[in-house]
């Protein structure tokens, strides 16, 4: 399995590596990768690869998990002479996206914790852009006014500046430790031994595998944008970042 070098270190933006296995000249495995592979409603880095041999470049144009292997999809002009098993690489995340999607998803984390607990709502899910990100949730009674009060509590979270901690548990500690990971980890398959958990201090600490800044200074703030009733209970929230 590729080492996943984003897990611990989010702020990662170059790596060296080693070429494992390629298929169609345009899916590139590596033994270690620092681009976060598209999953749990983050999208994937892009970037590119670099072959040290000549100095050649690859567009790394997305990148998601297959099977245990994190796979690179490549594109530009020097695919006809492509990457080989064995070719040692050096990668460059492309940084404005990755740690926009950073602060988007930290964002998410806050102003989801903050309908939880001021709504009782329950999260169903999450989508993060770069322009704006949305929230999901089931909520019976849906006042509209109330998320005012929603975004200015969330905003008061986020400029206390509260360290964002990231660290890997075992399955079983981790579902000692939560109650709710039976629901967050929906999913996951039987060979998940490892839960990265994500801890905003003083806020929340959750099972995540996505890319978060180490404090919520880092967000600087977040506007909602809009709210959609999607159906009975099914609701919709749309927030960007105040840059």
């Amino acid at each position: 399995m590729t080492e996943a070098l984003y897990f611990l270190d989010c702020y990662l933006k170059e790596f060296e590596a080693t070429v494992e296995k390629v298929t169609n000249d345009q899916f590139v495995v590596l033994d270690r990768t620092a681009f976060y592979p598209e999953s749990g409603g983050q999208p994937s880095d892009t970037g590119k690869l670099v072959r040290e041999s000549d100095g050649a470049e690859f567009g790394v144009l997305y990148v998601g998990k297959f099977n245990g292997d994190i796979s690179h999809e490549i594109a530009g002009e020097n695919v006809s002479n492509g990457l080989k098993a064995g070719d040692k690489v050096k990668g460059f995340i492309d940084w404005d996206r990755r740690y926009r999607h950073m602060r988007m998803h930290t964002a998410t984390h806050v102003i989801a914790n903050v309908i939880e607990k001021e709504a009782g709502a329950q999260i169903t899910g999450n989508q993060l852009g770069l322009d704006q990100s949305r929230v999901d949730f089931s909520l019976e009674v849906f006042d509209r006014d109330k998320f005012a009060e929603y975004e200015k509590i969330a905003n008061d979270l986020i400029a206390r500046k509260n360290p964002v901690n990231l660290y890997l548990v075992g399955r079983n500690e981790a579902e000692e430790k939560l109650s709710r990971l039976t629901t967050l980890a929906k999913g996951f398959s039987d060979d998940i031994k490892e839960v990265l958990m994500v801890e905003i201090e003083g806020v929340t600490i959750e099972a995540c595998g996505g890319t978060h800044v180490k404090n919520t200074e880092e967000i600087k703030g977040i506007k909602i944008t809009k709210l959609q009733n999607k159906g009975k209970s099914n609701r919709r929230m749309y927030f960007t970042l105040v840059d």
